[in-house]
């Protein structure tokens, strides 16, 4: 992906958002459903094409009341959280910079960035990060794993459901926020509900739940099973992808429409408001 840096053209990028929030703002009928989005990066590629005030914008236009916010570095999330406290819910993403995605779990220097800014700054979770089989047991993640018992955290985890069932087995009572579901299918995401209570799922940046705005058999059926358990997000992992925060809340808002109210109102919002809990809005050091 690009930097997305728009130099001497950010005139133009500004005037183009401006139209994008008007086209992306939510009827009344949309509105009547709040969105919480557990899934958004805010990261040093994005700064000069959008700044803060402006992806609040976008934020707030959508319909969005509380957003999960991680970056790569966590300076991003700071700015996006210090523009708006009521809206950011900070967590606390390892990776200092783009690249080490791949690498954070073989670098023993992690943790001290990662002691150091959970000394300084408040956050609800650490991630998202990602770790697949057998490297969810190296020291580093290890660590991690205990900062965020330390500090009562969950763990925002992009990995597969091997990675998952370590995290577990090194503490049981962890909370871990599943990124994707796992990109894992119906079926196999409902046996690792079934076998950990303090497991959810968030559905960023997949689509199989629901076609042409209806949601699912399979799917509508492990939702049913997990009403507590389940959340949306966008996942802007480019700093292209936060010009579909409205357009994916908007589409959000149309599969959830199939589902009785109640249910729709836990995955919209309610379920992630309570997994995040009442961060206490404007408190950053």
């Amino acid at each position: 992906m690009g930097q997305g840096k728009c130099g001497g053209m950010g005139w133009a990028v500004r005037l183009g958002l401006a139209g994008l929030l008007a086209a992306t703002a939510p009827s009344t009928r949309a509105a009547d459903l709040p969105i919480v989005d557990a899934h958004l990066h805010y990261s040093a590629d994005a700064w000069d094409f959008l700044p803060p005030g402006d992806a609040i914008g976008i934020l707030r236009a959508a319909g969005i009341r509380r957003a999960l916010v991680s970056s790569s570095s966590d300076d991003g999330t700071q700015k996006l959280h210090a523009a708006a406290p009521d809206l950011i819910v900070p967590a606390l993403r390892p990776y200092r910079r783009r690249g080490e995605l791949g690498t954070w779990m073989h670098d023993p220097t992690i943790i001290p960035h990662l002691e150091d800014r959970l000394a300084r700054f408040r956050y609800v979770g650490i991630g998202e990060f990602h770790v697949y089989g057998a490297d969810a047991d190296l020291p580093v993640v290890r660590r991690l794993v205990e900062l965020a018992r330390q500090h009562g955290l969950f763990l925002h985890a992009h990995s597969d459901a091997a990675a998952v069932e370590r995290l577990f087995r090194q503490d049981p009572a962890a909370r871990i926020l599943w990124a994707h579901a796992g990109f894992d299918a119906p079926g196999n995401v409902r046996a690792m509900l079934e076998r950990h209570p303090n497991l959810w799922c968030d559905l960023a940046f997949r689509s199989d739940h629901a076609r042409d705005g209806r949601v699912d058999p399979e799917w509508r059926a492990v939702f049913e099973a997990f009403p507590d358990r389940f959340m949306v997000g966008t996942d802007t992992f480019a700093p292209e992808r936060w010009h579909y925060v409205g357009r994916h809340a908007a589409w959000s808002r149309e599969w959830l429409s199939g589902l009785p109210a109640d249910l729709a109102e836990r995955i919209a919002w309610r379920n992630a408001d309570a997994l995040f809990g009442a961060f206490p809005a404007g408190r950053g050091q």
